[in-house]
């Protein structure tokens, strides 16, 4: 396997970073995560924007410029061979002292570009859906950390992850600190109500997630009536579907969240027909290598 480290692409047992470098020592840094399907990159152009704007929020200047980084990632898929594969990119503030303060670091930041195989979940939950718990660690507040900055710092995702992992289950869902849903621990979330599709808004500390925005997209070229709104897990019991979405994710149905079946138990004609829209958009659209 090649890593591009930097400018270089080196063999995955010479990717190595400094110790003293702020995306270790404190998660300093901002990523992104995006597929290729068939030869093409879906969605690179908002994934790179994204991880622009994660870098503009935290004041961390991008060490080279849209079209470099852009060719970075297709020179590293070529290099491995890859048509399906998921992309992992990083960008840290680079090496500086033991301090917190990131004026400290010198240079231009560290670039980690990762291509590689993913499986979130095993095919059987896509066809089935998936079995979800509400756990008790609350989403960040987005005064605190804004929910739209994508960065190296995932500690309370992994929180809720453990909570998942301790109750038997693959995804939980995390509330905001008013118990709101926000979102699971890796993915965005959907409610189907009486033929509407309900979504929570970001600014509760959801993720502005590229994929959630594409399944909107669709949605609302099916004819399927779409809305950002606050819920509760009252309204996800009593929900007629469920599902999640996420750029690793893709979208997968949820079957039974904390116990309680969702609709019939199945997945349900919404959530397939859209699984099925974005499957297809996966198919014709991207970036070749």
């Amino acid at each position: 396997m090649k890593i591009h480290l930097n400018g270089k692409l080196v063999e995955r047992g010479e990717a190595v970073v400094s110790v003293f470098d702020h995306g270790l020592l404190y998660g300093d840094g901002v990523f992104e995560g995006i597929r290729t399907y068939n030869g093409r990159v879906f969605k690179l152009e908002e994934h790179l924007a994204r991880l622009e704007e994660s870098g503009k929020a935290i004041m961390l200047t991008m060490p080279t410029s849209r079209e470099e980084m852009k060719k970075a990632v297709l020179d590293t898929l070529r290099a491995n061979g890859l048509q399906d594969a998921y992309i992992r990119l990083v960008v840290t503030r680079g090496e500086g002292d033991l301090g917190l303060d990131p004026r400290k670091c010198h240079g231009k930041g560290t670039i980690i570009i990762i291509t590689d195989k993913i499986s979130l979940y095993p095919e059987e939950h896509y066809r089935n859906g998936l079995e979800v718990v509400t756990v008790a660690t609350r989403r960040n507040l987005p005064e605190a950390v804004s929910p739209k900055i994508k960065s190296l710092n995932y500690l309370n995702n992994i929180l809720a992850k453990i909570e998942a992992n301790n109750a038997g289950v693959l995804e939980a869902i995390m509330l905001s600190a008013d118990g709101w849903v926000a979102e699971c621990t890796g993915d965005n979330i959907f409610i189907v109500r009486k033929g509407q599709l309900i979504t929570p808004p970001t600014y509760i500390g959801a993720l502005d997630g590229i994929t959630r925005a594409t399944v909107m997209d669709l949605a609302k070229k099916n004819g399927i009536p779409c809305t950002e709104a606050l819920f509760t897990r009252y309204d996800v019991f009593n929900a007629d579907e469920c599902f999640l979405t996420g750029t690793a994710a893709e979208v997968i149905p949820v079957s039974k969240v904390d116990s309680r079946p969702i609709g019939t138990g199945k997945p349900g004609p919404i959530t397939l027909k859209l699984v099925e829209a974005y499957k297809a958009l996966t198919r014709s659209e991207g970036l070749a290598i």
